[in-house]
């Protein structure tokens, strides 16, 4: 058990450090520049970490995972990826770190009070409400009252990480074979 969390908690730290890096980063293709960053497509890994732990072990450990990948996310976001002489990079670990520890323990939450409904509901639900909750607060943190378009921003990453959400209920649904649900 104690191999499942380090692990799970060393991805989401990945999967947190990974966003950072490349929601700085718009999507220049087809005029999505202004929309979309390339940090949509991988953070909805994040909740799909969160909701199989919270599927299998309960929202205890699923809580552990969080607090780990946290701890994990920030330290290796501030480490590798944050420019203290760049306002804004400083700026995005702030909003990360705080956007990323209040909708995950929102989504566990979510999910613990829907776990007994049809398998998807619970994951896509809380997956959902916490992708909005992240979107919203870590764009508003990391980028109001600069140049960077942060609301078109965050609605163009938020249907992506909806999107995202949709497809990551396939693996969701196969890895539920590899762990046992409580």
């Amino acid at each position: 058990m104690n191999k499942i969390l380090i692990l799970l908690s060393f991805l989401m730290g990945v999967v947190v450090l990974s966003s950072n890096y490349l929601v700085q980063f718009p999507v220049n293709y087809y005029g999505l520049n202004e929309i979309l960053t390339y940090g949509a497509f991988s953070y909805p890994i994040a909740f799909l970490i969160t909701d199989l732990a919270n599927r299998s072990f309960g929202k205890y450990i699923a809580r552990k995972i969080v607090y780990l990948g946290f701890i994990i996310g920030v330290g290796f976001t501030i480490f590798f990826s944050t420019d203290f002489a760049n306002f804004i990079s400083i700026r995005i670990a702030i909003g990360s770190g705080t956007a990323f520890f209040i909708a995950q323990l929102i989504d566990v939450q979510i999910f613990d009070k829907l776990r007994k409904k049809k398998w998807f509901i619970a994951p896509l639900t809380s997956s959902i409400i916490g992708s909005s909750i992240d979107t919203f607060l870590f764009f508003s943190i990391s980028f109001y009252g600069t140049d960077v378009p942060w609301i078109t921003l965050s609605l163009g990453d938020l249907a992506v990480k909806i999107i995202v959400a949709l497809i990551m209920l396939i693996p969701f649904r196969i890895l539920l074979k590899t762990f046992k649900p409580i």
